[in-house]
């Protein structure tokens, strides 16, 4: 649960929320990170284990690096998004009196009028691949402290999963800490929103840019 809340990790799932529609989105978005997270993180630990062998560092630099691309890449698409369209937030009501926040954006109107809108689906894509980055990424040192710590690969295995199991429920927990100000907030939140998006946008970018450096250093130094 702890693994959850490293910076890298944070800040992705804090882009995926930017896309989240409703609080339920933005759960779910978390639940899929720790889903994408622990397959690839089982996945490798099983291998090496099983091969007994170590992931080689400078495999384990690539794969930071990867991470950090990425981060970069999730901070300018939200900072992109912001540019783009005149967000807002407002409560959506329909037929059966079922209500919830919508979120949406008059992207080159020139005003606010009535407007329609279309709830899509989010795709699960987007959150099982940031967790299957970051399960590569995390997996050099995790993989590490189970050969030093483990008598067996069967009980290497059995620690990666409830590893994982912990990185599943923590980041879903943290959603629903993010998810809150959906659920509470119905108007007047625009700028609070759009300031939250430019400060996981500019954060999550600097935190990329910052691995990239740090992971091309050890890829060349090992």
């Amino acid at each position: 649960m702890r693994h959850a809340l490293e910076a890298d990790h944070i800040a992705a799932v804090a882009t995926l929320a930017t896309r989240a529609k409703t609080p339920a989105e933005c759960i779910r978005h978390g639940a899929l990170w720790g889903v994408g997270h622990t397959v690839t993180l089982f996945l490798f630990g099983t291998v090496v284990l099983l091969v007994d062998s170590v992931m080689p560092s400078r495999l384990a630099a690539w794969l930071e690096l990867a991470v950090g691309v990425m981060l970069v890449i999730l901070g300018l698409d939200v900072i992109w998004r912001l540019r783009r369209d005149r967000v807002h937030i407002h409560q959506h009501e329909h037929g059966d009196g079922t209500r919830h926040l919508h979120l949406h954006a008059h992207a080159g109107e020139p005003s606010h009028g009535a407007h329609e809108h279309s709830h899509e689906r989010v795709s699960v894509l987007r959150a099982l691949a940031i967790g299957l980055v970051h399960g590569m990424a995390g997996s050099a040192a995790l993989i590490l402290l189970t050969l030093e710590r483990t008598p067996s690969a069967a009980v290497g295995m059995v620690y990666m999963l409830l590893f994982g199991l912990g990185s599943i429920l923590g980041m879903t927990l943290l959603s629903v800490v993010i998810a809150i100000p959906f659920r509470f907030s119905v108007r007047g939140l625009t700028r609070f929103r759009d300031g939250l998006q430019w400060t996981v946008g500019l954060a999550t970018f600097a935190l990329g840019c910052a691995t990239v450096y740090a992971s091309s250093l050890s890829a060349l130094w090992y």
